[in-house]
């Protein structure tokens, strides 16, 4: 999955908890130290003095907080805002079943309350299926009463949202027979959707209820809770690239139903929603697209 520049993607953060905006060109002169708390499970980066807001990251399919860390730098950013960053291992997820959102938000509610980290700015994003992660889990913690870290602002990049296209796209990679990569991948994906769900023409309501969206029936159960929260739906349309390299249609993409989704949304009056496709941003921090 193609990813884009976490400058622009905290920004979000940046721009939407700061009650009290600094002037241009100002210089803060006093470095913030922070405090490194390294667990099984997680990676917590905190300002020793005033917290104005904390981020929670999701890694894309096998990326652990290691890997977050490396591929989006981010903590200086972070450091010099006084924004405490909790990266997580949580992975390897493109749904989540109802046990494990609420395994997944009360391991959340005690981090933040173990470390008194504050409730009023927390943003939660996440990069390819970890953005599928966060939009879920923040749809589930705003949802359920007995949880009090409702987010302020979600946010994805380049996130596989609808599950029925990954399968049909899967499908189409398998019989156009093109790249070794893809074959592999629409194999696993066909393998275990069809395990989980069955066959969407079959199964569709399956689909639509672990989903974050369903294009063809226009289905967004799984977001009603994000209503008047924030939401940033970042991708890269690079069309040429997957076209040369995985002979995929736009209609493969997950920049196809990224946008559609922030249609919906909209329609469905969704105000805090931005969606926003990126150019030349798509690139590992090796340097590798």
């Amino acid at each position: 999955m193609k990813k884009a520049s976490i400058l622009l993607i905290f920004f979000i953060l940046i721009v939407s908890c700061k009650q009290n905006k600094k002037e241009k060109g100002q210089i803060v002169s006093e470095k913030i130290e922070f405090t490194e708390i390294v667990k099984e499970d997680y990676e917590l980066y905190k300002p020793n003095k005033e917290i104005k807001g904390v981020l929670i990251l999701f890694g894309g399919y096998p990326e652990s907080a290691d890997d977050i860390k490396r591929e989006f730098q981010i903590l200086d950013i972070a450091r010099e805002n006084s924004i405490a960053v909790l990266l997580s291992n949580f992975n390897q997820k493109l749904w989540l079943k109802e046990n494990e959102k609420h395994q997944l938000a009360k391991k959340l509610q005690d981090i933040v309350v173990e470390n008194e980290l504050p409730t009023e700015n927390i943003f939660v994003g996440g990069f390819s299926s970890g953005g599928v992660v966060s939009l879920l889990i923040s749809d589930f913690i705003i949802g359920m009463k007995q949880f009090y870290i409702d987010p302020k602002g979600v946010f994805i990049v380049d996130s596989p949202i609808d599950l029925i296209a990954l399968y049909k796209s899967s499908e189409k990679n398998i019989e156009r027979n093109f790249s070794k990569p893809s074959i592999q991948e629409s194999t696993w994906l066909l393998e275990n959707l069809g395990k989980n769900f069955g066959n969407p023409k079959d199964n569709i309501e399956k689909y639509e209820k672990n989903a974050v969206f369903t294009y063809r029936t226009n289905n967004i159960s799984n977001l009603k809770k994000l209503k008047r929260t924030k939401i940033r739906l970042y991708t890269e349309p690079d069309t040429l690239w997957w076209k040369e390299n995985r002979m995929a249609d736009y209609e493969q993409m997950n920049a196809f139903y990224i946008k559609k989704l922030s249609e919906s949304l909209a329609q469905k009056g969704f105000e805090g929603v931005e969606y926003i496709p990126t150019t030349d941003k798509g690139f590992r921090a090796n340097g590798e697209i």
